[in-house]
């Protein structure tokens, strides 16, 4: 089948410029390998926010005195239904997007899409066919997922990323968190508001490293008044999952070797774009230290193939993404 534009992923980079698309009366299609909305919607800023604010509410409650309100008996934390919550606004939330998309009747197609030559799309399901899509235009907005270190793999159980954070069965008892840009802060907070026994570990100098130095030390007074163990410029060397308990080896600021017990390790490093077997080298796209390389457009070096959202250069951030969208579509309208 022939399409004015196919989108590869589905996330608020994809989706918004698969809907602007339509709205300017392009054929449009959209691939997407797993969940419609993509990581920020099902698997980070959306089901996130919800379990932080549980995570407020049980907060004020536990300080309902100062608010001029007596509780009969004291707030407990369900985790097992504070989990629950997150998950149904996530899924109520991605059920809105693809309302979305049919609403302007725009083409899912699922598989992992990949592109070949001649400006098509290969698709593939798991079970090994593929079907042949074509396109005038085809935009990339494949995103980005957590990073593992190659010396501290995920195994999804005791050393976790944060798809396992935002389901784990019970409340741990304690939590070692490597690293501690937004994810790893994020997740700190959530996790001791509810009573677990946190530890940050952050290679730099300063929390949320990106930041400036000021939010930083702020965070970090805030982090310390609750409760959270907090060590900067320090590193986690290995983690021994054989016990019951996982046993984190670090080396502190002073360079001194110290050893933690977690029930369960946060590995919150960063994030790694999703390039891989998507055509890129196959067809010649340029790409630069794990970047999709385009011009103030989002076009590559390729004729009618474009990147958006994580895997370009500039701030992985969605609605930074659906801004790009937007400005590409309107651009292959020639609207700009």
């Amino acid at each position: 089948m022939k399409y004015d534009l196919i989108v590869i992923g589905s996330g608020p980079g994809g989706y918004v410029a698969a809907i602007r698309a339509s709205q300017l009366n392009m054929k449009t299609a959209i691939v997407e390998r797993a969940e419609v909305g993509g990581i920020c919607l099902n698997w980070g800023c959306i089901p996130t926010k919800a379990l932080l604010k549980s995570a407020q509410v049980y907060n004020y409650m536990q300080h309902a005195a100062n608010y001029g309100i007596t509780l009969d008996t004291p707030a407990k934390p369900d985790f097992e239904a504070i989990v629950k919550r997150s998950r149904t606004v996530a899924e109520t939330m991605s059920k809105g997007v693809q309302f979305l998309l049919k609403k302007n009747n725009i083409d899912v197609i699922s598989g992992f899409g990949k592109i070949v030559k001649d400006k098509r799309v290969e698709v593939s399901q798991p079970d090994g066919t593929t079907e042949i899509y074509e396109a005038d235009h085809i935009i990339l907005a494949t995103g980005a997922r957590s990073k593992e270190l190659p010396h501290i793999p995920q195994d999804g159980k005791k050393i976790i990323g944060y798809r396992q954070a935002l389901t784990l069965p019970k409340l741990p008892a304690s939590m070692v968190v490597m690293g501690s840009g937004a994810i790893g802060s994020e997740f700190a907070h959530f996790y001791a508001s509810l009573g677990t026994k946190v530890t940050i570990v952050e290679f730099l100098p300063n929390l949320v490293p990106v930041e400036d130095e000021e939010i930083s030390k702020q965070l970090e007074r805030a982090f310390r008044k609750a409760g959270i163990k907090v060590m900067t410029s320090s590193a986690v060397m290995s983690v021994d999952t054989s016990k019951e308990l996982c046993v984190v080896t670090v080396k502190d600021s002073k360079e001194k070797i110290i050893e933690i017990e977690a029930e369960v390790v946060l590995s919150a490093v960063g994030v790694i774009t999703n390039l891989e077997g998507i055509g890129l080298e196959e067809y010649g796209i340029e790409v630069e230290r794990t970047k999709v390389v385009v011009d103030d457009f989002y076009r590559t070096n390729k004729e009618g193939i474009y990147a958006i959202g994580d895997i370009v250069h500039g701030p992985a951030l969605a609605h930074v993404a659906s801004h790009e969208a937007t400005i590409c579509v309107e651009h292959i309208a020639g609207l700009n």
